[in-house]
């Protein structure tokens, strides 16, 4: 058995074919400030968010350098570091955050390192477990960009090479330089332009981890409504749920900055649809 049919049978995944994980992971974007910028207004909240993540079972961590910057990465550190040995704390590199709404590529080489370098420092790690390349930059090729991660990787320094928001072109291009083993693109139950990239990943047991799974402007409550009612949940889980459902290599990480949130997309591993809810759904959100 492949390690996507494992996935669906045990609720984890083999990330990488050698570190499993339990498939519905936290995205720690949302402990920086509202989401958007700067330190938290609860910075003790965020702390208890991460530990009562790994409380509830979970064992996928997803942050970036650009998240505050460097505020996530700080936080998962003091929460929770030393690390227990199943948790997988995975960051990202080569998107500079500006300001609130200001997000620009770098792909340099040399800064690509400096940021994974420092990293390291930030979260307390002798390697990283997943480095995933937060944009392509147009400016250099991507044989560089993939090409310094694979020297790092070679270094000891990162374990496994990730990407986000690319094609089937990209990801294939960018295997002609190190191996892949997670992609990372904006995908939920009302943004489906991935589907390609998401089969792509499936046939090829790549880990496909969808940012904004629930959507961003709340326009899913009402395609997932009838369907949450009916499971006595939310529309939040209920969108959680279907990702899951969608496909064994799809790792959702709903982000959060209070507790009680995190408690309640973490009980959306426990809800199973039918093929008939599925389909309303999907009929409904296409619409």
């Amino acid at each position: 058995m492949t390690s996507a049919t494992n996935a669906a049978a045990s609720g984890t995944y083999q990330l990488g074919g050698d570190l499993p994980v339990v498939r519905l992971g936290f995205g720690a974007m949302r402990l920086t400030g509202d989401g958007i910028w700067g330190e938290p207004a609860d910075r003790d909240e965020c702390l208890r968010v991460v530990r009562r993540a790994l409380e509830l079972g979970i064992t996928f961590i997803d942050t970036a350098d650009s998240y505050g910057p460097y505020v996530s990465e700080e936080i998962i550190k003091e929460a929770i570091h030393p690390y227990p040995d199943d948790v997988v704390v995975a960051t990202k590199a080569g998107l500079v955050r500006g300001g609130p709404n200001s997000w620009t590529p770098v792909g340099a080489p040399a800064y690509l390192r400096q940021e994974v370098e420092m990293s390291l420092r930030r979260l307390g790690l002798e390697r990283i477990d997943l480095l995933q390349l937060h944009r392509i930059d147009d400016t250099y090729p991507l044989a560089d960009q993939v090409g310094e991660l694979k020297a790092l990787q070679d270094e000891g320094k990162i374990r496994h090479i990730g990407l986000s928001e690319v094609s089937v072109e990209e990801l294939e291009e960018a295997q002609q330089s190190a191996t892949i083993v997670s992609v990372q693109n904006r995908y939920n139950i009302g943004a489906r332009d991935s589907e390609a990239l998401l089969d792509y990943t499936e046939q090829h047991d790549i880990a496909f981890i969808p940012w904004a799974p629930l959507g961003s402007d709340g326009s899913l409550g009402g395609v997932l409504a009838e369907a949450a009612k009916r499971h006595d949940a939310t529309p939040s889980q209920l969108a959680l749920a279907w990702l899951l459902q969608r496909s064994p290599v799809m790792l959702p990480i709903p982000g959060t900055s209070k507790v009680a949130h995190l408690e309640a997309n973490t009980a959306a591993a426990d809800i199973e649809l039918t093929d008939d809810e599925i389909a309303a759904i999907e009929k409904e959100a296409a619409a």
